[in-house]
């Protein structure tokens, strides 16, 4: 395949002796172990290891591509290891005929005894990738435990302590280890017994809406204003105020008659004053009286301004007196407004109502609750509901029905990181059908490559999904599909693979599952091809893959 190759090649091999093998490959330096001894024409004549990707000199001698690459970079003129003979670059040449007949040895799985397979070499990834007995590692956040596949499901469901699991009080997804501290600490719906000890169990968010009225509570009696101070639990107060009712009504009436005693006392003061005040006025109008006779008497007389400043001097006095006598008048009828007790009774009277009113509300609010509890139930079943109907419509006005899809990828630098660190390893395309009624497909790409592409280059793979019309459609899948790497700078410089789907793959035949296993080109394009400032397939770290699937000889239903 075109993209196999680095680009330094182009201008060194220009020849090649048949077709491109398809979407075949293995990785290069692993331990095969092949059903047949490994003939030494297979063989490269440098590393001696089975041939991959083999080159052919002009002395007849074959070579892996890297290791030709490797020859020609420890000599300036390199010689073949074998004769002796020097290699003349352009003579070399890509042995497709050899690397056909390569990728057909049959090989045992690395998994042997436990899996007895005996698969192609060109097709050893793949079966690696569905091999039961392969090893792999948990895919949940922060488990380090490795897994056959075969028991990966299992472990994933039953065995992980890093499975989420639901949280039986509130619904919420927790990672299994940290579930005991999320209910003790952080769950709202996690019930707790009552602080105050009574037989009840709150959820926790409830609690302090609990000890508002709580049976077990301890609270003051109301009678405490009255000389009652005995604290009694909440729900035995109407039984204290039953049989204290005797003892309450005495020291009501103690305080009462206290109180009877200020406002005699009070009243009897206020006489007291109101004579006192009566009698200063009697002696005002007696010094008014005798000041008129004065001045009558002694008209002009020298004697007259030492009298009228004596009498000046007792009016003063008179008018000190009697703005005293005024303000006690007003502490006494504020005191006696103080003192009135059918203000008292009126507010015992509003309480009783009040408390009885409240009991009433108690009653009401149960049953408010449990109604909540329902309609809250309901809300969320049909916000679920609501959920899947738009993701359904989201997926359904997205796809194709001609056998195209066009596939933009955001956010490339955030997937990748996460593919590099083994957090998403493949994200897929949405479906797109051959038809209304056609083949079900998809698109799955490793950011971070896949195989013998891993770390180096972008792997792109076409999937074949099951579909609701599969039982009417011609199995297995047999048409040409084309992957491209489109090119944003308009002109058109993308970057193409075809091949023709195997009939003879279980990627191709009808799925048993959801969908087959994935097939297409490990190597699609290489970093630093895709990601070079010379190029423009990525814009504003974005890309588009297109995958056209040849309808050619295919029957519409």
């Amino acid at each position: 395949m075109a993209c196999d190759e680095p680009a330094a090649l182009s201008g060194i091999f220009t020849r090649q002796n048949s077709s491109s093998t398809g979407s075949l490959d293995f990785e290069p330096d692993a331990d095969y172990k092949f059903v047949e001894s490994l003939e030494e024409r297979y063989k490269c004549a440098y590393c001696h290891l089975v041939l991959h990707n083999p080159h052919q000199t002009g002395c007849g001698h074959r070579f892996c591509q890297q290791c030709i690459l490797a020859l020609r970079e420890l000599n300036a003129v390199p010689t073949c290891p074998v004769d002796k003979e020097t290699i003349k670059m352009h003579e070399v040449f890509k042995d497709n005929c050899c690397k056909r007949e390569v990728l057909n040895l049959h090989v045992f799985c690395k998994n042997f005894p436990d899996c007895n397979s005996k698969v192609i070499l060109g097709r050893y990834q793949e079966h690696l990738q569905q091999c039961l007995f392969e090893s792999m590692q948990c895919t949940n956040d922060g488990c380090g435990d490795r897994i056959l596949r075969k028991d990966l499901k299992e472990h994933l469901s039953q065995h992980c302590k890093f499975r989420e699991e639901r949280c039986q009080y509130c619904n919420t997804y927790v990672v299994l280890i940290n579930i005991k501290n999320h209910e003790k600490n952080d769950c709202p719906d996690y019930p707790v017994p009552c602080l105050q000890n009574c037989s009840q169990i709150i959820l926790k968010k409830e609690i302090e809406k609990h000890h508002a009225v709580c049976p077990e509570a301890e609270v003051d009696c109301p009678y405490k204003q009255y000389g009652c101070h005995v604290k009694v639990k909440r729900g035995k107060l109407a039984e204290h105020e039953n049989s204290a009712l005797r003892e309450h009504m005495l020291q009501i009436l103690d305080k009462n008659s206290r109180l009877e005693e200020r406002i005699s006392d009070l009243y009897k003061s206020l006489e007291c004053k109101e004579i006192k005040i009566q009698q200063l006025a009697d002696a005002i109008k007696k010094c008014e009286k005798e000041f008129r006779q004065y001045t009558q008497l002694f008209g002009n007389n020298s004697n007259l301004m030492v009298s009228t400043q004596a009498l000046a001097s007792h009016l003063d006095k008179s008018a000190r007196l009697e703005s005293q006598v005024k303000q006690l008048i007003q502490m006494a009828n504020q005191q006696q407004s103080k003192l009135d007790l059918r203000p008292l009774f009126d507010t015992i009277e509003t309480v009783k109502q009040k408390i009885a009113l409240m009991e009433t509300y108690d009653q009401r609010l149960v049953v408010l609750e449990d109604q909540s509890s329902k309609h809250d139930l309901q809300i969320n079943i049909h916000k679920a509901q609501l959920n899947k109907n738009e993701e359904r419509f989201k997926l359904l006005e997205g796809t194709c029905y001609n056998g195209k899809l066009i596939w933009k990828i955001t956010d490339y630098k955030k997937k990748k990181r996460e593919a590099v660190e083994g957090r998403v390893l493949s994200i897929a395309s949405q479906p797109f059908y051959t038809s209304r009624c056609g083949y079900r497909l998809c698109a799955r790409a490793y950011l971070n490559g896949d195989g013998s592409g891993k770390g180096t280059h972008i792997s792109l793979y076409f999937v074949v999904m099951r579909g609701e019309f599969d039982s009417l459609l011609l199995w297995p899948f047999k048409q040409k599909v084309t992957l491209m790497l489109l090119d944003q700078s308009g002109k058109k410089n993308h970057i193409v693979e075809v091949f023709r789907a195997d009939p003879n793959s279980s990627s191709f035949k009808r799925p048993d599952g959801e969908m087959n296993i994935a097939s297409g080109c490990p190597r699609f394009v290489p970093h630093t091809v895709l990601e070079s400032t010379k190029n423009t397939y990525i814009r504003d770290d974005t890309l588009f893959l297109k995958v056209v699937v040849d309808l050619t000889d295919l029957e519409e239903l």
